[in-house]
């Protein structure tokens, strides 16, 4: 290694610290904690730069100052030397709680370094991480909690959103949540008052002080254990709850390293959470593939996220369309260096290649590598690759380790040459993909009533997708948010499609079909988000046409948009799905209300 210039740690003395221009009494106080750690760790192994970093340094002491404690302290070190540790404490703590091996513990916290290392820690003890995402009111939250038997519970005080305090443990615990560890959000030092046998996160991690130092020894389980509990969307009804076992993993990092080409000193975002699949998803296709993980503390939407992006030096930057339009809309990345980005991934919703084609030109034209997948499959299905060339809002091959096959009219697979539009189902050995669910019959969910190909029933996913002539597949939304328009069956992304782009003004829409109050076929109803809702330029029958004409010249001449329904958003699941049946529900009983 080099700096052996530097003196060992056991060397250093009080004077040296002085030399460095450090008042007398602050090198004095340096110097008794620098030698307490020396004799608790010894003065050249990993744990005393660890302890060093941790409760001497700081960003006002000079940096010479740091170099002397690194320098030092790995003087005769040799190659690779660790600047950072995991605590082993996250997961000794947990072994003070009592819990089986096994038990579910749920975190409901933003993705950020505290519950990254809460996360791998459960599953490092041996226990289930249960994820619930951060946006939940309390009934969600419950509901989670009963469905996955969890026997705690992580979380936060508050969720800092830019000048606002969001409470959070005041929804854990209206949710009737079991015994909670509450960490205080970092602008916050816990000043709220918590139920009895609920434990503040410095409590919890006192209680293994003795065992700072002491590596953790991973508990050891079959394949097939679980490791997490997600849930779906959970538009109607209960979510599915649906286990992640220990091969999970590896199908997420399958998918990172094969499709986005995630490897050793990349710098992966992705604005995400752990209760969406894509939070514990990112963790595994970056740190299983040698990557860091950039998190952001606040809304990705502005430029400070832009910014975060030049600073951490991202190479892969995930992203969801809506994102993408929103930065479109203002201009967010403007002036910010962006071109350490390799590629950008994206997941969640339909793009658009506008935009799309706007966000490629941020980073010097770099690929957007289009991911979709499910829950139940730990990652992908279907997806772009860097071997390939990319076409915008475009699929261009089936993820690794897994076969694609288009249902033509018949239920049937169309032959795998051959263009066509239909559901989307999947070969039934997915590397990775579930074989149980907790709350429902995995079977009769995944595989009833599915046609037979090679004699293996095929397994059913419910997002119709195009495959093109040049051997592209584009997704057309799911089974049931397609329509049918006076006999001509569409699917909504279609429609949407074409009428986000009929005025600058728009920021998205919704297409619906409303079945009339007295029967009859559906009618199209359009929802739309106006960027600027106060300064529209024309009225809405003005806008009502210009769709009518965009759509019956772009789309089908017997297309017709019944009515537009302006909104402030879109109603979306917690993983940004928009939810069109809850928009179909809402017209359908106004349009039966002005029947009455």
């Amino acid at each position: 290694m080099a700096n052996r210039n530097y003196k060992g740690l056991d060397s250093v003395t009080v004077a040296d610290v002085e030399a460095l221009g450090i008042p007398t009494e602050l090198a004095g106080k340096i110097y008794e904690k620098v030698t307490r750690i020396v004799g608790d760790y010894g003065a050249a192994t990993p744990q005393t730069w660890h302890y060093i970093s941790k409760e001497v340094l700081n960003p006002n002491i000079p940096f010479i100052f740091h170099q002397m404690m690194y320098y030092g302290c790995y003087k005769d070190f040799g190659p690779d030397p660790p600047a950072w540790l995991p605590d082993p404490a996250v997961a000794y703590a947990l072994e003070t709680l009592g819990l089986e091996k096994g038990s579910a513990i749920a975190i409901d916290m933003p993705m950020d370094v505290n519950s990254v290392v809460i996360y791998l820690a459960i599953v490092l003890a041996g226990y289930v991480v249960v994820s619930i995402a951060d946006s939940f009111a309390p009934s969600e939250i419950s509901t989670r909690l009963i469905l996955s038997k969890a026997k705690a519970i992580f979380t936060q005080d508050f969720i800092s959103r830019g000048d606002k305090k969001i409470p959070l443990y005041s929804r854990v615990v209206d949710a009737h949540s079991p015994m909670a560890i509450v960490i205080p959000n970092r602008a916050s030092s816990l000043s709220i008052e918590l139920r009895d046998g609920d434990i503040s996160w410095p409590d919890f991690l006192e209680r293994v002080k003795d065992s700072k130092g002491l590596e953790f020894v991973a508990v050891e389980q079959p394949i097939d254990a679980f490791t997490n509990i997600l849930f779906s969307s959970g538009t109607t009804g209960d979510p599915k709850a649906i286990p992640w076992t220990l091969l999970t993993p590896f199908k997420a990092a399958a998918d990172g390293w094969c499709h986005m080409d995630i490897k050793r000193g990349d710098v992966v975002a992705w604005p995400t959470n752990l209760g969406w699949m894509m939070g514990p998803w990112l963790v595994y296709a970056s740190l299983l593939n040698g990557a860091s993980i950039a998190l952001y503390n606040g809304s990705p939407l502005g430029s400070g996220f832009a910014k975060f992006v030049q600073d951490a030096k991202v190479t892969m930057l995930g992203v969801i369309p809506s994102i993408v339009r929103t930065w479109k809309a203002k201009n967010s990345p403007d002036g910010y260096d962006w071109s350490t980005i390799r590629c950008f991934g994206s997941t969640g919703e339909a793009s658009s290649v506008d935009e799309y084609l706007w966000l490629m030109g941020r980073a010097e034209y770099k690929p957007i590598i289009e991911y979709c997948g499910g829950t139940e499959i730990g990652g992908s299905f279907i997806s772009g690759s860097l071997l390939q060339p990319q076409s915008l809002a475009a699929f261009s091959t089936a993820v690794m380790g897994c076969s694609l096959h288009i249902l033509g009219d018949d239920g049937f697979p169309i032959p795998s040459d051959v263009p066509g539009i239909g559901e989307l189902a999947l070969g039934p050995l997915i590397f990775g993909a579930s074989s149980t669910l907790l709350n429902a019959d995995h079977n009769e969910v995944y595989f009833k009533g599915m046609p037979v190909l090679n004699g293996k029933v095929l397994r059913r996913h419910g997002d119709v997708f195009e495959r093109t002539s040049k051997g592209y597949y584009h997704a057309h939304g799911r089974a049931d948010d397609t329509m049918n328009l006076g006999g001509i069956k569409v699917s909504s992304l279609e429609i949407e499609r074409i009428c986000n782009v009929v005025d600058e003004n728009i920021l998205e829409t919704a297409a619906v079909g409303v079945p009339p109050a007295g029967g009859g076929p559906e009618k199209l109803v359009i929802a739309v988000v106006f960027k600027d809702s106060d300064k529209l330029e024309h009225d809405l029958v003005n806008l009502l046409i210009s769709f009518n004409t965009a759509l019956q010249r772009k789309l089908n001449p017997l297309f017709k948009v019944s009515s537009i329904v302006p909104l402030p958003s879109l109603p979306r699941t917690a993983t940004n799905k928009v939810m069109r049946r809850v928009l179909r529900q809402q017209f359908s009983q106004a349009d039966q209300g002005s029947r009455l």
